[in-house]
Order: structure tokens, then sequence, then C-alpha cells
């Protein structure tokens, strides 16, 4: 079931109110509810995935009471092993095997072997990419006595399926969000109108800016030969929002949909197009994941706490670790690489936490010298994102070679009046953030009278169902 749907907006209020109704005779009849509404939510896709949700569900949950129990060294290793390796497992199978199995012929290929391998015909189920490291997250946490296992499996499995966020995040971890499952929610008025005005700002970036900016980089990249390198960097720019409208926008209808029912997801974006440099760049984008593959990889690595090799060992493996998250394809290693690449001369010269306030905080205007920052650090994104969006890397090098040999071209754009409107929708949306940049989404905090907020939102769902894509373009993290 799409966001963007219309099954969706049917959906919801039919089970925020049965949720709130029930809010008068027991938790767990709540926690039900958000069960079975999330086991529907996920099935509308392809109810024959709920069964790795609930294998990975159960196991878990016993692995958990396991380990909280266990004092033997060797016997909680091996039950924290159980939970890696069944997660892992189900990831490795429905995500990787063919990429491996190709890989696996090509080598052998490669020295004048030839084997034969047949492709299984393997559909990758939604979402199994943030459930799979938030349950791992649980057994970790317990395993390292930072968190007592659940004894609610009712609770357990609605933390586990929770709909809002359970095919593309944030990946939640169990210490902020079980909690909240096992405790009385109570339904707060200014929490619910806040959650519906982040909904209203997660809609207009997915269907307002990504959708719309889909439609031409899509043009662009799927006939990149036959475009001029100026057109190529639009084309790039256009990804760039893109991703961010739909990834961000998603995460922002997720948060939002949650607090309407009483919960409170972590924030997954910070404005991360407004970084100066790629280390706040990653403060700030995807911030679940990072933060996950900081606390999970990094830090038991060694961190930053080793030598200059270690260090540098440590941030390709986190980088290209992350990038091979997104998926089978050599493209996503090489998007990883990339970014380990901009990062590294920050760490080496100890740079890499200098900015962590907001910039231009308290002013209206950055500096030049912030603009600057922003304009190479957007600029060395966008360059990476070419490598994430391009097919293969064939197609990457050679986007690449179009863009860099005939850079200084005319652009080549069909339906200039179209195009021309998109750009200044997309001017208007960094005005928007630029001025909500302090904020935990663009237009939370806005000090108009009420008629004039009310104006506001009137204009962003004017500007939705006049200019928005009504497609139901899936988003872009779904086939993660």
């Amino acid at each position: 079931m799409l966001f963007n749907s219309i099954d969706f907006a049917i959906f919801l209020p039919v089970v925020f109110t049965i949720y709130w109704l029930l809010n008068t005779y027991h938790l767990r009849l709540q926690n039900g509810l958000i069960l079975l509404a999330s086991y529907c939510f996920y099935a509308w896709w392809d109810w024959r995935f709920l069964s790795l949700i609930l294998i990975s569900t159960l196991v878990d949950y016993w692995v958990g009471l396991k380990l909280d129990s266990e004092v033997q060294a060797s016997k909680r290793r091996l039950l924290l092993w159980l939970s890696i390796v069944t997660n892992l497992g189900f990831l490795g199978f429905f995500k990787y095997f063919n990429f491996f199995q190709e890989q696996f012929i090509a080598a052998f290929s490669f020295f004048g072997q030839e084997i034969q391998g047949n492709s299984l015909h393997i559909i990758l189920p939604v979402g199994i990419s943030f459930y799979t490291f938030q349950t791992l997250s649980y057994t970790i946490d317990i395993y390292r006595n930072q968190l007592k296992p659940s004894k609610d499996i009712l609770a357990f499995a609605a933390f586990v399926a929770f709909f809002p966020q359970l095919v593309a995040g944030p990946i939640e971890r169990a210490k902020n969000l079980l909690p909240q499952f096992e405790r009385r929610r109570f339904f707060v008025y200014s929490k619910a109108v806040d959650g519906l005005r982040q909904i209203l700002w997660g809609l207009f970036k997915k269907i307002v800016i990504a959708d719309n900016c889909a439609e031409y980089a899509n043009l662009i990249f799927n006939n990149s030969a036959d475009h001029s390198g100026a057109t190529l960097f639009l084309g790039a720019v256009f990804f760039a929002f893109q991703i961010y409208g739909d990834f961000s926008g998603y995460s922002d209808i997720a948060i939002g949909t949650a607090r309407l029912f009483g919960f409170d997801l972590m924030k997954n974006f910070a404005f991360p197009y407004f970084s100066r440099d790629i280390a706040e760049f990653w403060r700030r984008w995807h911030i679940s994941l990072s933060t996950w593959f900081r606390d999970y990889l990094y830090i038991p690595l060694g961190g930053s706490r080793v030598g200059k090799l270690r260090q540098v060992r440590n941030v390709f493996i986190i980088f290209v670790v992350s990038g091979f998250w997104h998926g089978a394809n050599w493209t996503f290693v090489i998007w990883g690489s990339l970014h380990a690449l901009y990062f590294l001369p920050l760490m080496l010269t100890s740079n890499n936490r200098k900015n962590l306030d907001t910039v231009a905080s308290n002013r209206f205007l950055p500096s030049a010298k912030e603009l600057l920052q922003m304009a190479i650090t957007f600029g060395l994104t966008t360059l990476a994102w070419i490598f994430f969006r391009a097919d293969n890397l064939i197609h990457a090098l050679t986007y690449l070679n179009g863009l860099f040999q005939d850079i200084a071209s005319y652009f080549q754009i069909e339906s200039y009046w179209e195009f021309k409107k998109i750009l200044v929708i997309i001017g208007l949306f960094v005005v928007v953030e630029w001025l909500g940049r302090e904020g935990e989404y663009a237009i939370e905090s806005m000090n108009f009278s009420r008629p004039l907020r009310w104006l506001v939102y009137l204009m962003i769902g004017i500007l939705i169902f006049t200019i928005g894509s009504f497609n139901k373009t899936e988003f872009i993290y779904f086939a993660f």
C-alpha cells in the first residue's frame, strides 16, 4: 500500500478511528489492532512475505528472552548468531543470491573456466532491509546488556511490523520505540495536528517535488547518449531532488502518521543539502541508517580510537557496506566508495566534526564561505548520485563522459514551459526548506496567525492537486 494512494487515504482514517475508540478498553487491543493493520498494510503488496516478518519476530522474541536468562558467554554468542544468521540469511538470499552467483561465474570465466548457472526468479520482499536491521538491533542490544527483552509478544510483534515505518524506515531502535508499545497512549490534539502537518509536507515532497523531478530525471538518464552535457548536468540535479523529496517525503509521512497514533519516531532527515561538508551531510541524510552502521559496525571495528590506517579501513568498510545495503549492484558499491573518499580528508585532518550546528544559525542568509561550502558539498553528492541512479557501471561512466565532455553546451529539453515550471517549484521548495531548517521539518514552526497558517496549508494542498504527479509512483527506497 502506497502512502500516495487512495487506498491509504481510506485505510488511515479507518484505522485511526478504531484505534482511539479502543483506547478506553485495553492497551493490548490497541497493539493488536496496530499489528493487524500492519500485516494488512504489508500484505497489500504480497501476503506471502508476511511469513518472513513472522519468522523474524518469533526468532528474535525467543532469542531475546533466552539471552536475558543465559549467563554462559559461549551460549549467549550462539544465541546472538542464531538471530544474525536468520535475519541476514533471509536478506542475503532474497537480495544478493543472484548477484553473488553472477560474480562467481564471472570470476571463473575470467580464468578461462566456463561454468553454467541459472539465476533464480527471486522477488525482493519490500522493506526487508529495514525491518531486518530493526530486529537485529534488538537482539544485539540485549546481548550487550543495554536492553531488557520484551515479555509481551504482541507489543514486540507490533514493534517489528509497525506499518508507518515498516517498508522504508526510519530504522527504529527497540530502546526508543518498543517501550512506547508497552505503555498506554493518550490522544493529544496538538500532537495529532503536528502529525497531519508533517504528512502534508511529506506528500508535497513526494508528489510535487520527487515525482515531477522523476519525469525529467528518467527521461535524461534513460536516453543519456542523446543529450548534451548541460542536459545531463540537469538530469543529475533533478535526480538529487527526486531522491531527497522521495525518501525524506516518505520519512515525513511515516513520522507524521506514527504521531497520529501517539508514537514518536526518530528524525531521519535534517536538511542534508544545506550541509557544509560530507561529514555533516551524513549526519543529516538517512540518519537512522547512518547511526545504525556507526553503533553496530563502525564502533565495534574500533571507530576512530585506532591508528590512522585502521581508521581509513573502517571508513571504507562502513561506506562500502552502506552502499551494498542499498542493492546488489556495483554502482552502489562505487557510490559508497566515493563518499568514503570524500570523507577521508575530513577525518585525517580531524575536521569531520567541525560543522555540528545548523548552517547560518540565527541568521537569515549564509555567509559567502558557507554558500560555497554548501555548493561544493551538493556538487559532490550529486556527482555520486549518478552512480546510484545508473543502471550499471558502463551507464554511469558513459553518463559522466558525456557530462564532462559537453558541459558548456545548450539544454535539450522538450516541453520547455513545463521544465521551467519545475525549476521554479524546486526554487520555492529550497526557500521554504531554508526558512524552516532549524525545525524538525520545514513547515513545523510557522509564526503566522492561524488564518495565514491555514492559507499556507491550503496553498500546499492546491499545489499537490494541481501540479502533483498522481501516477502512484512507488517510493525509491522500496527497492532496498
